[in-house]
């Protein structure tokens, strides 16, 4: 791939999804653009490029975001947020709250949300509670398997054996053991396809907790600074914004205050 084709398309990943890859980035982006490629059997990637841009359909561009996202996630990945979830959830039923509101803002395939959601179930029980858990990513791929929410049994190894039998059924397959979440966490969940970079955000607060974990370090400073006033505005009052333990927002966390690294409560 020349450099001015790589820097074109570069620039095109960023204008759509905030995605900020830089120079050491040539071979990832050589590499996933080359399986479109492939698949298109196109040869060139200028070719390519022009290609993507002169498809009206936006079919090829949301292909091409799909290989280019990194989404690489886990069941009860960053654990202490899940211990410190729960401690805020038992806290907030315990004095009488209700209504649920929580936004996994880069939910790839599905792990996040599902986690969120026995943690909830976990809590409540059979209580009646209104609880709505929304899962978003810009990769329609994800999205298409965060939905199905079928799991191999090497990916669900974190969650314990007792609490997976509650929540995921076993499927025999001719490659091994699927494992196909239960409609009692499905129901507390909806997925959509999101673009962060597309604001203000067309949700309805106040949100009780944010999950924006691990994307935001692909982002720029002032693209991460927009976030962070659209979670404040969208959070109640002590709401909590949760954030990849790799990823700080100093300097932007106007209204917020830390908790611990990684974890802020907005203030008022």
């Amino acid at each position: 791939m020349q450099r001015s084709t790589f820097n074109k398309i570069r620039n095109l990943i960023y204008d759509i999804s905030g995605i900020s890859l830089s120079e050491d980035k040539y071979a990832l982006v050589n590499a996933r653009v080359a399986k479109r490629m492939r698949v298109l059997e196109i040869a060139d990637h200028k070719n390519y490029l022009e290609y993507v841009i002169s498809d009206d359909s936006g079919i090829e561009l949301q292909h091409l975001m799909d290989v280019i996202s990194t989404n690489v996630t886990s069941f009860y990945r960053e654990a202490d947020h899940f211990d410190y979830l729960r401690s805020a959830l038992k806290q907030w039923t315990e004095s009488g709250l209700r209504r649920l509101r929580i936004w996994s803002a880069a939910s790839s395939t599905g792990e996040e949300p599902y986690t969120i959601a026995i943690e909830v179930r976990e809590l409540i029980g059979q209580r009646p509670m209104d609880v709505k858990i929304l899962a978003t990513d810009i990769s329609s791929a994800v999205i298409k398997k965060a939905i199905k929410g079928e799991y191999e049994e090497e990916k669900v190894a974190p969650i314990s054996r007792g609490v997976r039998a509650k929540y995921f059924t076993m499927v025999k397959t001719h490659n091994g053991a699927l494992y196909r979440a239960k409609d009692e966490l499905k129901r507390m969940l909806s997925f959509r396809m999101f673009n962060l970079t597309h604001q203000p955000f067309p949700l309805r607060g106040p949100l009780d907790v944010i999950f924006c974990r691990n994307v935001m370090i692909y982002f720029d400073r002032d693209l991460r600074a927009r976030l962070v006033k659209e979670f404040h505005r969208l959070l109640k009052p002590k709401g909590y914004l949760f954030v990849g333990h790799a990823e700080s927002i100093a300097g932007m966390s106007e209204g917020f205050k830390v908790v611990k690294p990684s974890i802020y409560i907005k203030e008022k």
